[in-house]
């Protein structure tokens, strides 16, 4: 008889560990709900369940600390930040997951879950259990031994870890796995506040173990240290000591292992089913249905939640409300599984999708088309890039339930033939177009010269202004919003690979099925969208801004910008030679070499090695050393490795991710590099870019702004011209707060930053000072970021008392900003979001959070999201009335050659016709300076050059 295997998690470790695996990129569901600490752990146990099968399981969480640690030193865990709320709504969910699931919580109020875990798996281990402890946690290694290991999850692209003896014993190099105890003790641990013994790290814990075995034969050795390190490990010898006590997992708290209490059992699906549709856990509705609710066969009811006795082969007798998940044919592989309840699908749902070809065919769909008043398009294409992309078929529907498909034939000259039958519906200006990211359709149908006249409705940049913290793509709001769940790309042609299939390949009747459920899709959410915009207050922007904008960028994506290729390669091999040289430098002051690309290795060498910034020194949740660019930028200015490394950074950086990565991105048709600009990914309202990213062209250091000078004019016939708000956020800030004296200063057209210097250094303004201007603008600009008086400091060579005088000063000197800023934070605390100019929306779920952390971040975007989104706003107007004209007759009545391309922050690139340069500067100007009215001027500095950087 195999030897049964218990899995205990520990909830809090895997909880943490899941919220903050998402922290880039949350989980917010429809309601606004942060649904990433939730979606983070169950991820961790589902993976268990699938990959090891478990007999028995169970879920450890704390209750209210440690109390006798608390006694023995009331500092324990004294240091660690409030629990995220997100954290603290997540738990009740997992729980009632877990009760769902009958899986066992173990909770003790008074006890970790470190020592709950570790008294289960002594005790289970006496019954000759193998007991897998799944945490990250490296404090469990302690209690490995023969039939109890580590179970660490897989993350971040690495596989799972488990510790056994050799394991453990490799990693802290001991003999024994109960010296992990002696080796916490010895270091202490600043996650839980255990001091350790002063001055002693990884390397020196691992060299006392070796020689000493124990933190107690170290203390009775200490005759035979040296220097400094003797001093202080006699010095603190109880509290090395209370350490190890701290450090060490108790054994014998008031819980039992019950053999019975702790086997998978079938859970209750209906409730699981309940909370998924809550949370919107699509996927992993799908994921455990495939797991735990296989569709019965023979007599058993479709619905029913007990599996089928006939699927799973069992090994070994159970108790009868246990089954086995994992016999060797999985129902994967052995019969189809049912769809997630809650969501209506292609199969069980009445609809009518026809396929539509011949003359006679399209005369009729075409004359149906004539007379809606609003039709849903969707193309359907052989790739993803649209300028290469050609049409396999366009799908239609105006009529909830009905959709019609139109196949292309894959013979360019006929697809064209048969597109030019469908100008008359495109180009007809009183038929509303709706579509789902409708600015690719724009690009593929302009491909085959046809151009969409009318009101347009994008789904995508519906959602995006009604709910901008929430994934945007089809199957998402489909999925929440009409309870239905379209067919997947991947049940189409396969997954993203080798194997992958084109759109050609697909039978015609499947793909006339996919093609006009997401037509009808589409058509089903904008009618719901109609309404939400009203509700939520931004019809307006969306009418007047949004939807107008993505003609405009559709037309700069296609037009590109042209690179100038070989200087980048010569860029290249200079750059190569620089930071060759500098590394070879830092080795030389390191005195030796390491991996400067590894954060543990240059941790070691910076503060253990060089002892660069003290004793203490900040470190991951890893245990190792943090050293990423707030940390090394502090301590720059006093060491010229660190700076050495920060400038290595910046230059491997800037070849790796532009130098040498934009010649690749040159399309071998134009010749030119054609970004892609988003308009629903930040919440600001400002508009992001891939493919290249030009939003992130460093242009702070000489080498960032040099990669500009790659950007050139088309020949040598135009000119690139850049129009670059100046100082927009500042005028922004000034007109929403109504802060007179900035207002006067810009009304004025003086020197911002040095009329700002004048006031609150008390100096005339002709005698303002270079310095004494630079802290100045350091401050105008951190004020809209929220700036403290140590952000201050770091940022200048201000001390931090200094700093709060200067903060101090610009409040009196601007006594407006100072209760506008309270202003903005009260409006989000009472209505849940704050808005621009324009009435975009930015919502701060966390602004009455009881994490002081998490609410100062909300409220510095309350008083900063106005701001950027507002600038964000006013340069969309500014592109949409420039579009306008360039697509109009220019003065003389001709036709513009000029081009706009580039949309960066708060400046336009253009290629301008050197005939059309006296003509078209004027006009770039009057249009943004224009664009919207504020009560100080915006004013635009424009400039040009054969390059960008010059133009710049």
């Amino acid at each position: 008889m195999s030897q049964k295997r218990l899995f205990l998690l520990d909830a809090y470790a895997l909880i943490f560990r899941g919220y903050y695996a998402f922290i880039k990129n949350p989980r917010i569901n429809s309601k606004g709900m942060d649904t990433s600490a939730i979606m983070g752990f169950m991820n961790s146990l589902m993976d268990v369940i699938k990959r090891e099968k478990p007999d028995h399981l169970a879920v450890a969480f704390d209750k209210g600390g440690s109390d006798l640690r608390n006694e023995w030193f009331p500092e324990y865990k004294a240091n660690r930040d409030a629990t995220p709320e997100a954290i603290k709504i997540a738990v009740p969910y997992i729980q009632a997951l877990l009760n769902a699931m009958h899986i066992p919580i173990i909770e003790v109020p008074g006890y970790e879950a470190d020592d709950l875990i570790g008294t289960i798996a002594k005790q289970a281990e006496k019954e000759n259990y193998k007991v897998f402890m799944v945490t990250p946690d490296k404090d469990f290694a302690q209690l490995v031994s023969e039939n109890i290991f580590m179970y660490k999850p897989a993350r971040m692209g690495n596989g799972i870890e488990i510790w056994g003896i050799p394991e453990v014993l490799e990693k802290f190099e001991i003999e024994r796995p109960e010296q992990v105890i002696d080796y916490l003790g010895m270091m202490g641990d600043s996650a839980d506040n255990i001091p350790g013994l002063p001055g002693v790290g990884e390397k020196t814990a691992k060299k006392f173990l070796a020689e000493y075995g124990s933190i107690e034969n170290l203390l009775a050795n200490t005759h035979q240290l040296k220097g400094a390190i003797k001093d202080k490990i006699e010095a603190n010898a109880e509290l090395g000591l209370l350490s190890k006590k701290l450090a060490t997992i108790l054994l014998d708290c008031p819980v039992t292992f019950c053999e019975k209490d702790y086997e998978l059992s079938t859970p209750d699906v209906e409730k699981t089913d309940a909370l998924f549709n809550e949370l919107e856990f699509r996927r992993m509705a799908e994921q455990f249905d495939a797991i735990f609710k296989p569709k019965a066969t023979g007599e058993s009811s479709p619905q029913s939640t007990e599996p089928d006795a006939k699927l799973y082969k069992k090994p070994q007798p159970k108790n009868e409300d246990q089954f086995d998940l994992f016999s060797a044919t999985t129902p994967a592989q052995d019969t189809e599984v049912t769809h997630h309840q809650f969501y209506n699908t292609l199969e069980n749902t009445p609809h009518s999708y026809q396929i539509i070809q011949g003359d006679l065919g399209i005369k009729l769909l075409l004359q149906n088309l004539q007379k809606q008043t609003s039709v849903c398009f969707d193309t359907e294409t052989t790739g993803l890039d649209a300028l290469h992309a050609e049409l396999v078929g366009i799908s239609f529907s105006y009529e909830k339930g009905k959709g019609f498909y139109v196949p292309f034939p894959e013979n360019q000259d006929e697809a064209k033939a048969l597109a030019e039958k469908f100008i008359p519906f495109f180009e007809n200006a009183e038929i509303e177009k709706i579509g789902q990211n409708i600015k690719y359709d724009l690009k593929i149908l302009a491909n085959y010269s046809i151009r969409v006249a009318g009101k347009l409705f994008d789904t995508m940049i519906a959602h995006y202004l009604i709910n901008p913290d929430m994934r945007h793509n089809m199957d998402i709001l489909s999925e929440t919003y009409l309870k239905y769940s379209p067919k997947s790309i991947e049940d189409l042609i396969g997954k993203k690979g080798k194997n992958q299939k084109s759109m050609r390949e697909v039978a015609l009747e499947d793909i006339k099925e996919y093609a006009a459920e997401d037509a009808d899709v589409t058509f089903q959410l904008k009618e719901l969208f109609a309404v939400e915009l009203e509700k939520t207050a931004t019809q307006k922007l969306f009418d007047e801004i949004e939807i107008p904008l993505i003609p405009v960028l559709a037309a700069m994506e296609t037009e590109g910008i042209k690179l100038d290729v070989p200087f980048l390669k010569s860029m290249s091999v200079e750059m190569a030679a620089e930071s060759n040289a500098l590394e070879q430098k830092i080795y030389e002051t390191a005195g030796e070499k390491f991996n400067l690309a590894s954060p543990k290795q240059l941790g070691d060498i910076l503060f253990d090695k060089l002892k660069i910034g003290g004793a203490k020194q900040k470190k991951t949740k890893t245990g190792q050393y943090a050293t990423g660019e707030e940390v090394l930028s502090y301590l720059a200015n006093d060491n010229e490795i660190v700076r050495d490394i920060l400038e290595w950074r910046q230059m491997v950086k800037l070849q790796s991710t532009y130098i040498d990565a934009l010649p690749n991105q040159v399309d071998t048709k134009t010749g030119r590099v054609h970004t892609d600009y988003m308009q629903t990914v930040a919440a600001t309202g400002r508009l992001s870019s891939n493919n290249p990213n030009l939003q992130n062209i460093p242009i702070r250091t000489e080498r960032g702004r040099l990669i500009r000078k790659a950007f050139i004019a088309r020949d040598e016939n135009y000119t690139l011209v850049s129009a670059d708000y100046s100082q927009i956020e500042l005028r922004v800030i000034a007109a929403l707060s109504g802060e007179e004296n900035m207002i006067k200063a810009f009304q004025n057209n003086e020197d911002i930053h040095k009329s700002t210097a004048s006031k609150v250094f008390n100096v005339p303004l002709e005698e303002v000072t270079r310095e004494q201007r630079s802290h100045a603008k350091t401050v105008n600009f951190g004020i809209i970021y929220g700036v403290s008086a140590f952000g201050l400091s770091n940022q200048t060579n201000l001390s931090r008392s200094e700093s709060a005088e200067l903060i101090e000063a610009y409040y009196k000197s601007y006594p407006r900003l100072k209760s506008y800023i309270g202003d903005q934070i009260d409006f989000a605390r009472d209505h849940g979001y704050v808005q621009t100019v324009l009435g975009r929306r930015r919502y701060l779920k966390d602004i009455n959070s009881q994490n002081a952390i998490v609410r100062g971040g909300a409220e510095r975007n309350a008083v900063n999201a106005p701001i950027q989104g507002s600038a964000a706003d006013i340069i969309k107007i500014a592109m949409i009335n420039i579009h306008n004209k360039l697509t109009s007759p220019n003065p003389d009545g001709s036709g513009w050659k000029s081009k706009m391309l580039l949309q960066v922050h708060d400046e336009l690139v253009f290629d301008v016709h050197n005939s059309e340069l006296e003509k078209i500067q004027p006009m770039i100007k009057a249009e943004m300076e224009n664009a919207f009215k504020l009560e100080v001027p915006l004013v635009v500095d424009l400039g040009m050059g054969k390059n960008w950087l010059e133009a710049h």
